[in-house]
């Protein structure tokens, strides 16, 4: 599910801003190369029957650690840094626009230009934020404060709770409104209340007071404020869910009479909040999270103002950290790049610079990215391998014998009704209203991220925009929408290693045909089973058939949970549930794809580098996961990423197949082999 960019969001991205008045010599790089498939990838010293994800990516992991400046380093950031590359020229050619202020190239390249202006950055300091700053000091009670929080939320600074604007879950034609937990400076509420985050939690509370001191607190303070920043945020983790428990979308939505949502916490001044919003009109609005709400209240009844008022100045401070002067940024970066990623090194700061536009002024950005780098003929290429992926589809509803036929038509109708989106937008966002300015950083970001706000809150009981992309045509990623029954493709993820126009069918299905797989089945996956045909929760399966589903479900739950990505530290199978069915999903589709495919042009039927088409299709579909991890970054994405690392989606889905074991001659007994009864088959 998507929600609107918030400033903490897009921060997380672009986390801290070097010190370059320009590109120095060495940050000059050349274009990396395109990072296709390749069986040099491999290490044929590994049998495939021991271990296939060695055997299919060994050599590429050998040869390829992960660069100083990153946490990871995969196929997908591979593809993701050239193309950051490509965009590094636009952006720059941009910076020596002539064009009217208000057009996309010239934004663009007034925004690079704001970013990369150090010197100007840095004799500012914290002047950016010192009016925000002021106002949180002047704050007289916590109604007041409630409407400086609206206010703040409106520049993408959730705190103390998360507000979005998306379709109403239950009347998908319609926008709601939406609260939810939040208000957390670490990654999620395990970092605060789990025994394996100890070393985190004492870093964070040491990081707090040095931003602090910085900002002119003394020592004493800054550590006094610190702990009280840190207690308080502990409290509003134990009231939050577990991120697996934040995956159920039937119960993670309660929607509300706005007057009586006000009534029922008279402590925790909602009005005052919706009011300074602009939607206090609003009949009706989803609470997520109630009980959250219900904590808060307490924690506004127990707290002084004097904590909350300290709380705020700390987000407003983190927030704004990475776009400020070198002190402020570096500090930002040890805590959140080093500590909690494990990142020895910064990005360059363009590549940062790069990734603050893309969620800034994203399709400004994709309208220029688009005219220079989406070739027409890719979207045909990709219509026709999803209309052969959706035909395979179908016909597999048609014939499960798990599923009975009242709950059968259900299902079809809803394949019926769905849709994809490929490359980009019909029509780019309009930004011409949002003023970019060569010498504003920060207040580039925050104008932008007001524009968003405005615009989404403008919308609410508005019909949805089934235009609208969620992603910018630039982004190395796709997504399936469970409200509009759809899947989307932007143009940056068309390309090596997923799909590649030099490479033969099998490997184009076992990349963006396993991709395509994935995101057709995200739709009847544990969440995206429950929205039916109009893209509403409902439960329009018969209880049998719900009960069958979740046996067959719980098979990856227990495989998946088995895998220890560091020693004592196994995936979430749960948290991971949705993404590992559409990885199964995925490559059995894919592969029948694959093979009627090849069943109408029997001369493709041939053997490349040695190896069978079967063979490079699943070879193909590990080696889009390949990766290399820094250890704090793997833990922190088994505690909070909804995918299981890619060294498990590399071979997970494969040992649920038997056309894999038959491709590679694995027999029972092997050390890949995974007996019949423990494998997981759904779609």
């Amino acid at each position: 599910m998507m929600f609107r960019f918030s400033l903490s969001s897009i921060l997380t991205a672009a986390l801290g801003l070097q010190i370059f008045t320009s590109a120095s010599a060495a940050d000059v790089q050349a274009t990396p190369k395109v990072p296709r498939f390749s069986t040099e990838h491999m290490d044929k010293s590994v049998e495939p029957a021991v271990d296939f994800y060695h055997y299919a990516v060994g050599n590429w992991k050998k040869n390829n650690p992960v660069p100083a400046d990153k946490a990871r380093w995969g196929g997908f950031d591979e593809l993701t840094e050239r193309n950051h590359h490509l965009i590094r020229a636009l952006l720059e050619e941009a910076s020596t626009s002539s064009a009217a202020p208000t057009t996309p190239q010239r934004q663009v390249g007034d925004f690079y230009m704001s970013a990369m202006d150090t010197n100007l950055i840095e004799r500012l300091a914290f002047k950016p934020i010192e009016a925000d700053l002021e106002r949180v000091a002047a704050t007289r009670s916590i109604e007041e404060l409630m409407r400086l929080l609206a206010e703040l939320h409106l520049s993408g600074i959730n705190a103390m709770f998360g507000e979005s604007v998306y379709a109403d879950l239950k009347n998908s034609t319609v926008y709601a409104f939406y609260l939810s937990q939040g208000g957390l400076g670490l990654p999620d509420r395990d970092y605060y209340l789990a025994e394996g985050f100890a070393k985190q939690r004492e870093a964070y509370v040491e990081h707090v007071a040095k931003m602090l001191a910085m900002l002119g607190d003394s020592e004493a303070e800054a550590k006094s404020k610190a702990k009280s920043i840190f207690d308080l945020e502990t409290a509003l983790a134990r009231a939050s869910k577990s991120r697996t428990d934040l995956r159920d979308a039937e119960k993670n939505y309660h929607k509300f009479n706005t007057a009586e949502l006000i009534a029922k916490h008279p402590a925790l001044p909602l009005r005052a909040f919706f009011t300074a919003s602009g939607v206090h009109n609003l009949p009706a609005m989803v609470v997520r999270q109630p009980e959250f709400f219900a904590a808060l209240e307490t924690l506004v009844k127990e707290r002084p103002l004097d904590d909350w008022k300290t709380y705020i100045r700390w987000h407003v401070l983190r927030s704004a950290a990475p776009l400020l002067h070198g002190a402020a940024e570096k500090e930002s970066f040890a805590f959140y790049g080093t500590v909690l990623n494990g990142q020895p090194e910064q990005e360059p700061r363009w590549r940062r610079a790069s990734t603050m536009i893309n969620g800034s002024i994203g399709e400004a950005l994709g309208k220029l990215y688009v005219q220079k780098h989406y070739p027409p003929e890719a979207k045909a290429r990709m219509t026709e391998l999803i209309d052969n992926l959706k035909v395979v589809f179908r016909e597999r509803l048609q014939k499960l014998e798990w599923m009975t036929d009242a709950t059968r038509a259900k299902a079809l109708a809803k394949f019926d009704r769905f849709t994809q989106k490929i490359g980009h937008p019909e029509k780019f966002r309009d930004y011409s209203s949002v003023e970019i300015r060569r010498d504003d950083f920060v207040g580039n970001v925050k104008r932008a991220a007001i524009f968003e706000s405005n615009r989404d809150l403008g919308r609410i009981g508005k019909p949805v925009d089934k235009t609208e992309w969620r992603m910018t045509p630039q982004t190395v990623n796709a997504y399936a929408n469970p409200t509009q029954n759809e899947i989307v493709f932007p143009a940056a993820i068309l390309q090596p290693p997923f799909f590649d126009t030099e490479m033969d069918d099998a490997v184009n299905y076992g990349g963006i045909g396993f991709v395509i797989g994935h995101e057709i089945t995200h739709h009847f996956d544990d969440q995206g089973r429950k929205f039916d045909a109009e893209g509403n929760l409902n439960e329009w399966w018969t209880e049998a058939d719900a009960k069958a589903f979740e046996a067959r479900a719980q098979k990856t739950v227990d495989q998946y949970g088995s895998y220890e990505a560091l020693p004592g530290v196994k995936v979430n199978g749960r948290l991971s549930l949705g993404e590992n069915i559409g990885d199964l999903g995925g490559i059995t589709v894919a592969y029948e794809a694959l093979q009627r495919a090849l069943a109408k042009d029997p001369s493709k039927r041939r053997k490349i580098d040695g190896f069978t088409p079967e063979q490079r299709f699943f070879l193909s579909a590990s080696q889009i996961w390949r990766i290399n991890w820094r250890e704090a970054a793997l833990r922190r994405q088994v505690t909070v990423g909804p995918h299981s690392p890619g060294q498990f989606r590399g071979i997970g889905p494969h040992v649920n197949v038997q056309e894999f074991f038959d491709a590679f001659g694995i027999k029972e007994g092997a050390a890949q082999w995974r007996p019949m009864e423990l494998r997981a088959k759904i779609w």
